[in-house]
């Protein structure tokens, strides 16, 4: 037999080896994931909507795998100091980012050049939920109804002031302002939270809100809602008309919640979480958690979720060059 020959067999032969022995090695690692705790990863405080989600889920997801999931809350810097947190973990799928609008989306519109690209960066595991936003005003405000701050804000161009908590509730102002035909100031905050602890007590004079963080505070009596941005009335504030119904046809504004790893995930450990997140989706339970909530579960897996953050990502783009808002 030519050496020569035998020599590029033996090779051949090793490297085939070589290489299956790696994929049966990926397909067992795959096969045993998750082994240990998990890590969600969120952009704002407690007590916001895409925490709540984030909650609910990780307690979902430790039921379907028996491993502890841990809720990060990393707030603040319109969303930068989450993500950054979770590019620079290992991508090994232990580290979740549970983002929303604002930050898969919105911020491309809103902001000149961002650290970071929600599409390339990310790969999308599922969709988790939408809400439609309430307009909020505090419990002894003046405010009765949505013509009356409309009425006001045209009498005071630039006086009357909001709370967001986000870029997306941001730029949902910026739609209500193109709608109506008004002006009003922005005053930002870290969270949805905070600014809502800012409308009840009246340093605001009101706000955009996620009707998941927003509703007991209106059942309360520490929140009045004039409207909700949704096409039809939610059973959870059945008694606050839809923006059509308060006479401001046109203002329909909800928010989002979804999940994404980083994009340098390994495919086995990508496709894994958003076969366990889908599971969650599917549960009977979760949409009845989310309906008691004023909102609804989102289904799709990754190729739905990339297809309808970016429609969002154009939508806003959209807001943003009509309502002539100045990129930050």
């Amino acid at each position: 037999m030519n050496r020569s020959f035998f020599f590029k067999t033996v090779v051949a032969a090793c490297v085939s080896l070589v290489g299956a022995l790696h994929a049966t090695s990926a397909l067992a690692q795959a096969s045993d994931f998750p082994s240990k705790p998990v890590k969600f990863v969120v952009p704002f405080p407690p007590g916001s909507g895409t925490d709540t989600s984030a909650r609910y889920f990780a307690k979902k997801f430790t039921e379907l795998t028996g491993q502890t999931v841990v809720v990060d809350n990393k707030p603040g810097a319109n969303g930068f100091i989450a993500v950054r947190n979770v590019l620079g973990a290992p991508a090994d799928g232990y580290t979740v980012f549970v983002g929303s609008n604002s930050t898969l989306a919105v911020n491309v519109a809103l902001f000149k050049s961002l650290p970071y690209d929600p599409v390339t960066d990310f790969a999308p595991l599922s969709m988790m939920m939408r809400a439609p936003a309430l307009l909020v005003v505090p419990s002894q405000s003046s405010y009765q109804t949505v013509s009356d701050v409309v009425t006001a804000a045209k009498a005071q161009p630039g006086k009357l002031d909001y709370g967001s908590g986000s870029a997306g509730y941001q730029l949902m102002a910026e739609l209500f302002n193109d709608v109506a035909g008004v002006q009003l100031f922005h005053v930002p905050f870290k969270g949805a939270s905070e600014a809502m602890t800012a409308v009840a007590s009246g340093t605001v004079q009101m706000a955009f809100a996620d009707i998941t963080g927003a509703s007991e505070l209106v059942k309360g009596g520490k929140l009045r809602a004039l409207a909700v941005a949704s096409d039809r009335r939610v059973p959870a504030v059945p008694n606050v008309p839809t923006a059509i119904e308060a006479g401001l046809p046109g203002f329909t504004a909800y928010t989002w919640v979804g999940a994404m790893v980083s994009a340098k995930t390994p495919k086995a450990e990508t496709d894994k979480l958003a076969t366990i997140m889908g599971k969650i989706e599917a549960m009977p339970e979760t949409r009845e958690f989310y309906e008691k909530l004023g909102a609804e579960t989102m289904r799709g897996g990754a190729e739905e979720m990339r297809a309808f953050q970016n429609a969002e990502i154009q939508l806003w783009k959209r807001i943003v060059t009509k309502a002539k808002v100045e990129q930050q």
